[in-house]
């Protein structure tokens, strides 16, 4: 939609002050209740024109809907108010008025541009995208349509069919910066770094003091490994907004991807100084002052960002191990099982469980948690093989063989798993048994066979094992 030049000077910036536009505002008020709206109706567009670019909605409808009492049958009227009800969040009621501004002038591009806006807030895709192509048939070289179009399909997720409108979109306009930004966008989001890079420098050309233009090029550079270059686009996209909470996190991001922990710390203290309500920040201090080995202040760090958001899962995780690490074991226990209830296919928070419990000496407990865990990771090597000492440690001679063969099944060249087979096989007395699992242990690496012989001083001795691993070995 046009604005009047009337009241933009020649760089496109509006002069007039706030007052003189509340002054014209309550001027159309008075027209519209003494019955003078019809011959100042060049004025009142106007006005709304403004109201719109000062975001002022509900005076802007408050004027078009009143208007349009008198006028009902003007399109235009209709279609100023279908925006403003789109920018006051009644997007049913924005789609109702666009739908009446297009049966009142069916050819009218901009209206099924902005009905589309509606249609898409209300989940109708299918009908946005329809609203838009018919839009194109009227105008096959509109870049608002082209570009509203690749937003639809961004939102959609489908990046691969955005570009194709983006690209088209900046073909028809080499100056079209909201097009450029989100064609880096989709070309990022695909880890097409360079075409990303190409398209946000290409945005910065146009918009060299965009905040956002710069940080997102950070963001493609922290992907790329590239952590000086990303702290300095991060550097100087808060130089452009200097509360840029994001920009101070990705440089603390940055920093600790190098381990210069001191500096990240640095940095995301001072994103929780400008946003100490996201939970995130706090996580990520935490996670840090455990690398500095700072552990109480870790643990006050999950502590905030718990209190931020009560279903944070990760923050009850990395609480649970320090609690755990001081010899905290309740505490401990308590972060695992609230992480548990958060989300109950979570590996890790059912091996931290059980880890826990097995230190605990709770071996019932660990060996149903370790179970639970390998529901989630039926391959995991390291749980088959807790879960069979567990099991071993319980005098569950056959169900720790039975966790031992799956250690095997997963790795076959593991010696200890024929090792422990082998412990085990000695508790049951199947001395045959033991002798094979030995074998296939001491083949493996030879190493075990001094560990046997440290353990099993009197067994290694014996003449029935000496013949045994003989024949075995022949």
């Amino acid at each position: 939609m046009s604005y009047s030049s009337d009241f933009f000077d020649n760089e496109g910036d509006n002069i007039i002050s706030d007052g003189e536009l509340k002054e014209r505002i309550e001027t159309c008020k008075e027209y519209i209740n003494d019955g003078q709206a019809f011959f100042n109706i060049d004025y009142i567009e106007e006005t709304l024109q403004l109201c719109f670019e000062y975001d002022l909605a509900e005076d802007g409808f408050f004027i078009a809907d009143s208007v349009l009492d008198i006028a009902p049958y003007n399109s235009e009227f209709w279609q100023y108010k279908g925006i403003f009800l789109n920018n006051l969040f009644e997007f049913e009621e924005a789609y109702e008025a666009f739908s009446k501004a297009i049966s009142l002038n069916p050819n009218d591009v901009e209206t099924l541009i902005n009905k589309s806006v509606s249609e898409d807030n209300l989940g109708m895709f299918e009908d946005a995208v329809e609203t838009l192509q018919l839009a194109l048939s009227l105008e096959p070289n509109n870049e608002e349509a082209i570009f509203s179009l690749g937003v639809l399909f961004e939102r959609q997720e489908e990046y691969k069919k955005a570009i194709e409108y983006f690209q088209k979109a900046v073909e028809l306009d080499d100056t079209y910066s909201e097009a450029w930004y989100e064609l880096g966008y989709c070309h990022e989001f695909l880890n097409d770094f360079e075409k990303g890079l190409a398209a946000y420098n290409r945005f910065l050309d146009l918009e060299p003091y965009s905040s956002s233009g710069w940080y997102n090029i950070g963001i493609i550079n922290i992907k790329q490994g590239k952590y000086e270059k990303a702290i300095s686009n991060f550097e100087l996209s808060i130089a452009l907004r200097d509360d840029f909470s994001g920009a101070w996190f990705n440089i603390g991001v940055a920093y600790a991807k190098m381990t210069r922990y001191n500096d990240s710390l640095k940095a995301f203290m001072k994103a929780s100084e400008i946003d100490p309500f996201d939970e995130l920040v706090w996580y990520n201090l935490g996670q840090i002052n455990e690398e500095l080995e700072n552990i109480q202040h870790a643990i006050d760090c999950y502590d905030k960002a718990i209190k931020l958001d009560e279903e944070y899962f990760e923050a009850y995780l990395s609480r649970g191990y320090l609690h755990n690490l001081l010899g905290k074991y309740e505490l401990a226990r308590q972060d695992f099982n609230k992480a548990i209830t958060i989300t109950s296919n979570s590996f890790e928070a059912w091996y931290a469980e059980a880890e826990l419990e097995y230190s605990m000496g709770k071996l019932n407990s660990s060996i149903s948690s370790y179970k639970k865990a390998l529901e989630i990771d039926p391959n995991n090597f390291d749980v088959w093989y807790k879960l069979a000492e567990a099991n071993i440690e319980l005098g569950k001679w056959e169900e720790g063989i039975k966790a031992f063969d799956s250690c095997i099944m997963i790795d076959p060249k593991n010696a200890s798993s024929y090792y422990g087979k082998a412990k085990a096989y000695f508790f049951l007395n199947q001395a045959q048994n033991a002798i094979n699992s030995l074998k296939h242990a001491f083949n493996i690496d030879p190493e075990i066979k001094k560990k046997f012989e440290r353990e099993y001083p009197d067994v290694k001795s014996s003449r029935l094992f000496k013949k045994l691993l003989e024949e075995n070995q022949s």
